[in-house]
């Protein structure tokens, strides 16, 4: 085995692997100078993979082409026995397909030769701090596990501490569960949360929308159907509350269900039996049904909209999902799990969470609940070129002016002519805080604190 060795202690371990002995030196040498890293060096991918086996590298640096093996060939190999290595590939032999098929397998870079020592140190820098952001992630989502989580449902607000302690008592009943909220509480989330703590959490969790078919495609699907049962039905067709079966059904926007259809389910929660479309074979199934709705159900069985048997079969438990704007002390944590899993999706680093941003949102009530918050959070993420989310990165339609009302209306005040100056500047540079401070001729902070003054609360425009 040939490989170059420094000695010195540090905080981050790099491993760099290329078929030239002297660019080996180079690169070991090079980097070794930096007090933060500790750089081994190798010339054979064996000599490599028995290292990083005994013991991984935060970062390793691998040429594509080697005497031994193929680089992207070796990645898949690292990336079993060191998932947590960050892989930085470089070739003399550059093309973007190569690049495309190297990030596809996990690669943290692609750098073409030749390139310069102080790009390679860039490089390093920025998987340096994608590991930190790791590390933070990793944090956050200890922290959420400890306190304020229930599977994918975050919150610590009284209300929340009720729903994780009524789903953690019922779960394991094998009871039906009615669960009611506005779009985007996390209906589903608290579905998948009773399904996990149950007795049936080995079997399958089957999610079905009640309001996105007809009520025709909602018998063929839930109950299938047989061969012949209709044209273009070549063969019998298993429904989903027989693949269910053992498991758990969560039938969404049941409010949106047919009269009609409502009687057929009403039979399968009695008798525990259903009928393929076409069929004359009640055929059993063993089922825990989990229901969620947006509407009011209670007014819709008085209207005569809903069955009021049905109503009674499903809510044996109800669960209310109380909607962001009457929980928003589980925004800043939300924003937290969001940013990371949107940073995660997109290979970037955690960003660091700025005031202005959650300040912007906890003043904003948030129609669509918590998708909404995670959509926009996710938009903030993928567009954002640095590494921090500020104001300006939520979207500019998010802003309404309330301007105060002036007690003496003939007369125009300097702070209304302020206001309106400032304004006119903020509109016309698209809502970017940052130019409209420039030409201004004030610091983004001092535009912040006069936004604030004034009374601007992000709403959403009408």
């Amino acid at each position: 085995m040939s490989k170059t060795d420094s000695d010195r202690t540090a905080s981050y371990k790099v491993f760099v692997l290329d078929d030239e002995e002297i660019t080996v030196k180079r690169l070991v040498k090079g980097l070794g100078s930096s007090s933060e890293l500790q750089v081994k060096g190798f010339i054979l991918a064996s000599d490599a993979l028995s290292a990083i086996k005994e013991s991984p590298p935060d970062i390793f640096i691998s040429d594509i082409k080697l005497k031994d093996a193929n680089g992207l060939d070796l990645l898949d190999r690292i990336k079993v026995i060191a998932p947590e290595t960050v892989i930085i590939l470089i070739t003399g032999y550059a093309s973007i397909d190569q690049a495309v098929k190297a990030t596809k397998k996990g690669a943290f870079y692609y750098l073409a030769k030749p390139f310069s020592l102080s790009e390679l140190r860039q490089t390093i820098s920025e998987a340096i701090d994608f590991i930190k952001s790791r590390k933070q992630r990793d944090l956050i989502m200890e922290r959420l596990g400890r306190d304020g989580r229930l599977g994918n449902i975050i919150g610590s607000t009284p209300e929340m501490l009720q729903i994780f302690k009524t789903i953690k008592q019922i779960a394991p009943l094998d009871c039906n569960v009615l669960i009611k909220g506005e779009t985007g509480t996390g209906k589903e989330l608290v579905a998948r949360a009773l399904h996990s703590h149950s007795q049936r959490k080995k079997g399958p969790f089957v999610s079905f929308n009640c309001g996105a078919f007809t009520e025709e495609l909602i018998a063929n699907e839930l109950f299938g159907h047989e061969k012949g049962a209709f044209t273009g039905a070549n063969s019998t067709k298993v429904g989903l509350l027989e693949t269910a079966s053992g498991g758990t059904v969560f039938l969404d926007e049941i409010g949106e269900m047919p009269l009609s259809m409502q009687v057929k389910l009403l039979r399968v929660l009695q008798e525990n039996t259903i009928f393929r479309v076409g069929g004359t074979k009640p055929v059993r199934i063993d089922c825990r049904f989990i229901a969620a709705t947006n509407r009011n159900l209670d007014k819709m069985v008085k209207e005569g909209a809903f069955r009021q048997d049905l109503f009674y079969r499903l809510k044996v438990v109800t669960i209310n999902m109380p909607p962001l704007r009457q929980r928003r002390q589980d925004i800043p944590t939300l924003v937290a799990h969001f940013a990371q899993k949107a940073a995660n999706k997109f290979g970037k680093a955690v960003p660091k969470v700025e005031q202005d941003f959650l300040d912007t949102l906890m003043d904003y009530p948030f129609p669509g609940n918590c998708r909404e918050l995670e959509h926009m959070v996710e938009r903030a993420v993928a567009l954002s070129r640095r590494n921090t989310l500020t104001a300006e990165d939520l979207p500019p339609d998010l802003w309404l002016i309330q301007e105060p009302e002036m007690e003496n209306k003939g007369t125009t005040s300097l702070k209304k002519l302020e206001l309106d100056y400032i304004m006119d500047v903020y509109k016309k540079t698209g809502f970017n805080q940052s130019e409209t401070a420039r030409i201004l001729g004030i610091s983004r902070t001092t535009l912040w604190r006069k936004l604030r003054q004034f009374n601007i609360s992000p709403k959403k425009q009408a």
